[in-house]
Parts: structure tokens; sequence; C-alpha cells
């Protein structure tokens, strides 16, 4: 199975962090994102992945390059797993020169991918599945051969944050998609449907890109393609067993180092004392300002001494 990581995102949200190295690359617990990312990948069958990146990700390439220094040393055996990643699957790259939308960046990897069908998963979203979430996607799109999307059900709330899907369900759990939307008010659509960036696309896909004109903030969108592929061949949206941590903004990240932390046995009861202590502490006092350069305060007649 190919399977397409795009990882070429900005991250201006977390900012200055990531001025110089990815947001891809910031740490969950013990790794960064996008190698749970490709673990995801090869646990649901990948043997090819091409990682779409952008300019200053280097980063990205030199985490699953060969380190001859760390990895002849025996002191180092948390870099076993990643090794055994790199064996199991041969990890390309390609950039994506402007950041011109999801869409686009899915489409560089029409060479890679040819006449087969493909994944794709995004490089800031972590999914925990059993099993993993892109090998259900894989057998669902094994008896339907069109393309397949992974949706949840979000709040009202939060329609406008994603690209939302409408259509019937044909069976539970799957649904025809009839019209896509990328992030509608909520009064615009009743579907609370939302896509969650994990895909199982048709070589069709790159035609629906190929026609689609940019649209929220001048990019290409892949919700748009989408939607633009549904009126040509059916394209399905599916619910999934498992949970979905998104790394978008800097409290998702703080939720998913959390939630991670609490779940492994080795940072458990760590993590429990640390809450515990800082719960049990007073609520902090707002900081007083302070008084602008240049300028004194006046002194208070009654704190004067005589």
């Amino acid at each position: 199975m190919k399977v397409v990581i795009p990882a070429a995102g900005l991250g201006t949200r977390f900012l200055p962090a990531t001025k110089s190295q990815p947001k891809e690359m910031l740490p969950i617990l013990d790794r960064p994102v996008i190698q749970y990312v490709v673990e995801e990948a090869v646990a649901a069958g990948a043997d090819d992945i091409l990682i779409v990146t952008g300019r200053g990700k280097r980063a990205l390439e030199d985490h699953f390059d060969f380190s001859p220094e760390l990895e002849a040393n025996a002191r180092y055996p948390e870099l076993d797993r990643l090794a055994e990643l790199v064996r199991r699957a041969r990890i390309h790259f390609v950039r994506q020169r402007e950041p011109r939308g999801l869409g686009d960046a899915i489409g560089l990897a029409r060479h890679h991918t040819g006449s087969e069908p493909f994944g794709v998963l995004l490089g800031d979203t972590i999914n925990v599945a059993d099993p993993p979430l892109l090998r259900q996607l894989w057998d669902r799109y094994s008896s339907l051969h069109h393309t397949v999307l992974a949706v949840e059900p979000v709040p009202e709330a939060k329609v406008r944050d994603y690209g939302i899907v409408e259509g019937e369900e044909v069976s539970p759990g799957l649904y025809r998609c009839r019209r896509l939307l990328e992030k509608p008010d909520p009064g615009a659509t009743k579907s609370r449907l939302a896509l969650t960036g994990a895909y199982v696309f048709t070589p069709s896909i790159y035609d629906a890109i190929d026609r689609t004109p940019p649209g929220l903030r001048g990019e290409i969108q892949i919700t748009d393609s989408l939607a633009l592929l549904a009126e040509s061949e059916p394209v399905y949206a599916t619910t999934f067993r498992g949970e979905r941590f998104d790394i978008g903004n800097r409290e998702l990240w703080l939720n998913a180092n959390l939630e991670f932390a609490f779940r492994d046995p080795a940072y458990r009861d760590a993590l429990r004392l640390a809450m515990e202590r800082l719960l049990s502490r007073p609520a902090a006092l707002p900081r007083k300002s302070s008084p602008r350069r240049g300028v004194r305060r006046r002194p208070r007649t009654e704190h004067h001494e005589h």
C-alpha cells in the first residue's frame, strides 16, 4: 500500500517554537508527531510512504535518515523502533514549493502513486485505533472500489473548523457523499459529519484537483476537490472505531501530551503527582502591570514617611 503524508504547513499557531523546526517534529511524550503518523501507516500495511514537505522542513528527512554516530551506540535503544520503521517501508520526500493548500500537496503525489489507489494521513494528526484507522478505510475501499473518507460527528460550534460531508447513510456508519463543504457556517448545513484527515483515494482525485479553483485563503482545498469528484463517481464517508488527536494548536498539543503520558504506565504516576501538586496550589494572582518606561508614578500621599 502506498501512503501520502502531507506535512508542508507553516505551523504559525506554534510560533515561535516552529520558526526553525517543523510542527510535525514537536514531541508527543517521547517522539515527534510525524513518527506516530508513519507508525500508523506502517501498522496499516503501508510499505511505500511519500511525505510532502516544504521549505525549512529538512528536519523531517533527517529524522528518518540513518545516523551512524547514534545508531552504532548501544546506549540508545530508543532508536531501534525508528530503524524498524525505515526497514519496513520505503520513505520518500517531495517539496511543496509554496503553501497552496492540502489539495495541491496531495496532487504532488501523482507521479509516485500513478494509477494505484492510495492512502492519505495528515502529518499533524495522530489516530489511535485497533485496527489502525487507515486499515479500516482500506477494508472499506476493498469492498467499494471508490474513494473513502474518515468522518466523525462534531458539535455544531465546531462545524466551521472542518470540511463537512452531507449524504445518505447506505449502511451503518457508511455514507454516500452528496455534498462537501469546506468550513461552512453552522447554519449552512444540518450535517455534523466532519472530515478527520484520513482518506483512501482513487487516482481520479488528481483530475478533480486539477479542476479545483482556489477556495478558502486562495488555496486548493481537498474538500472542494472531493465535491467535484462526487459529481462524477461515488465517494463514501465512514465513521471509525478509535480516537483522533489533532495537534493543530497549542491546547490540542498539550492535551495529547497529557493523554499519552497518562496512558503510559511509565509516566502515569509521575503525571498524577505533578497534577495533584499543581491543582493544590492557590490560584495565581494576576501580575501587576509595571509602569511604562520613562513615566514615573506619582506616590500616594498616605504612604509618605514624615
